[in-house]
């Protein structure tokens, strides 16, 4: 039976066997781990970076734990190449060599010495103790620490290299577009201090070459969430002000297009802006003129004034060529859109200016054209001869043909012709025809 230590019972053959195998392999991931942290990219951009802010201070760290890690990594490696080698001297060990084999796979076997090799950036070690002259740890102990210290190193490189393979080259694709849109802007005149979307890309402008080096330079406060080493989906490059910038080059772009767009059609624009006002003026002409001929023919009524010509619109018009004359694009486009919808509601001002002054004659008009119905309609029923109805359309018809003409006394007349017309076609009473007092006094 083996004899028990310091560590318990010794361990058997089969058992040191499986616990060096084990050694062995986790002694090789270790390796594969620590080669990979060395060659990776993130790594390689940070020691060549000029970091600033929680970048610099967390790689300074990062370094430390890196040179930690080797140190830690030769000692695991040294006990466990003369663990092997105690195991390889014979093929059935002493009992005294189990115990041994025992003390360096599970004691505290391997002695690191102090000098900063065990301190964390605070000045203590993993565990919070203050920083010791020398330490001796298990294997596994070993191990333990070496896990964490890569994690948190393996963190720092991750981040940073997440960050620059998300946002600088974003940056520089939204750059150029940001260039492009700006010779664009200034082909049509938009430029800072004379149009607000100049001033704006001067700002986005700004904004990407500070956010490019401040990317550059730390790129672990972009960073959102968890780190990346932990669960899938628990961070992510923090985009907020490189998607706030391309929002507004958006906006931008979406301006100087509208512009770009007055540029190409400005003069068809502007010759059917022409076509309204002319429009417009003409009806102002023929409202004058009817209110003249309202005024001479229809007596009695009230008829509006008409304005004059839209001068102001005039002079727009003509500031909108002579800034289409010296490609002042950007001044164009909102006086056009303006001068468009001003000139369709001058047109219908001037309709609704017509209507009202000859609304008198269209009164008129619809009063001859019911004395004519009546009348046709007597002549039809065989009234012609009828000296009352013949009358009272001759007093109607005097009054709608003659000016001035009073449109109230001239539709009194007709609805006293209409009435007449109606009561010779009603059918007499049982006690005999029944003659109007008014049509009596013709009689008498």
């Amino acid at each position: 039976m083996a004899v028990a230590g310091s560590t318990g019972p010794a361990l058997s053959r089969e058992e040191v066997d499986r616990a060096l195998a084990r050694l062995g392999a986790e002694h090789e991931a270790v390796e594969s781990s620590l080669l990979a942290l060395q060659d990776h990219a993130g790594r390689r951009l940070l020691e060549g970076a000029e970091l600033t802010g929680t970048t610099r201070s967390r790689w300074a760290v990062a370094e430390q734990l890196v040179t930690r890690l080797w140190t830690y990594f030769d000692a695991y490696t040294s006990a466990l190449t003369a663990a092997r080698a105690l195991r390889g001297r014979r093929r059935w060990p002493t009992q005294g060599e189990l115990s041994e084999l025992t003390e360096l796979l599970r004691g505290s076997g391997v002695t690191l010495s102090g000098g900063g090799h065990l301190s964390t950036a605070a000045g203590g070690a993993p565990d919070g103790t203050a920083a010791r002259l020398s330490e001796r740890l298990s294997l596994r102990e070993l191990l333990e620490r070496m896990n964490g210290w890569y994690a948190e190193a393996l963190d720092v490189v991750v981040t940073a290299d997440a960050v620059w393979s998300a946002l600088p080259a974003r940056i520089d694709l939204l750059a150029a577009e940001l260039q492009r849109t700006r010779s664009l802007a200034h082909s049509v005149g938009v430029r800072p201090g004379e149009h607000p979307s100049g001033d704006d890309l001067e700002r986005i402008t700004d904004e990407l070459a500070a956010l490019r080096t401040e990317v550059i330079s730390d790129p672990l406060a972009f960073w959102s969430g968890a780190s990346p080493s932990s669960a899938p989906g628990g961070g992510r490059p923090d985009t907020g002000r490189y998607d706030r910038a391309a929002r507004a080059l958006e906006d931008v772009r979406r301006e100087v297009e509208a512009v770009l767009d007055v540029r190409q059609d400005a003069e068809q624009r502007l010759m059917r802006v022409r076509d309204v006002l002319s429009r417009a003026d003409r009806t102002l002409n023929e409202a004058r003129q009817a209110r003249t001929e309202v005024l001479s023919k229809i007596a009695a009524s009230v008829v509006p004034a008409v304005s004059g010509p839209p001068t102001e619109l005039y002079e727009q018009l003509s500031a909108a060529a002579d800034h289409r004359r010296h490609a002042r694009w950007h001044r164009l486009s909102p006086l056009l859109e303006d001068l468009e919808r001003r000139a369709e509601e001058e047109l219908l001002r001037a309709r609704d200016s017509l209507t009202a002054v000859t609304a008198p004659l269209a009164v008129r008009a619809e009063l001859r054209g019911r004395l004519d119905a009546y009348r046709a309609k007597a002549v039809r029923l065989g009234f012609t001869e009828d000296t009352f109805l013949v009358e009272r359309h001759d007093v109607a018809r005097r009054m709608l043909w003659s000016a001035p003409c009073d449109l109230m006394a001239a539709e009194q007349a007709v609805l006293r012709y209409q009435q007449a017309l109606a009561e010779a076609l009603a059918p007499p009473s049982a006690t005999g025809p029944s003659v109007p007092a008014d049509r009596r006094g013709i009689h008498e």
